[in-house]
């Protein structure tokens, strides 16, 4: 039960930041292109990597906490469901060339990010 609280907790969290990473980003750069989820994916997948790399490699994170931050959390931050919406609204309004390059960003810099995010665990934990 324990387990469960602090993953409801953390997934509230998430969905808390993003929502503020959001109004955020529309406020300093506008709603023309979605900055807010490109910027959530790509932080989420850094920590994700690293999170998940320091979890099962060490005792540094219970496995309670790893739940909690990467289905709770990371879950409740991330989120490829905005991602496609996005995507395909961009295109369906006549803006293919922005839909591509918001698609390339997020698939080339999360994967990226989520790399850069397992190198740094690596380095911190020695393993």
């Amino acid at each position: 039960m324990e387990r469960f609280l602090w993953i409801g907790l953390c997934g509230a969290l998430g969905t808390w930041v993003r929502y503020l990473v959001a109004q955020a980003t529309a406020r300093l750069f506008g709603t023309a292109f979605p900055y807010g989820t490109l910027i959530v994916n790509l932080v989420g997948c850094f920590l994700m990597a690293a999170v998940m790399h320091v979890a099962l490699t060490t005792t540094r994170i219970s496995e309670t906490m790893r739940f909690a931050l990467a289905t709770g959390f990371l879950g409740g931050l991330t989120t490829y469901s905005a991602f496609n919406f996005e995507t395909t609204k961009l295109a369906s309004d006549g803006f293919s060339a922005r839909a591509a390059l918001y698609f390339g960003l997020t698939v080339v810099g999360c994967l990226v990010a989520g790399f850069a995010g397992l190198v740094v665990a690596r380095r911190i934990v020695g393993a």
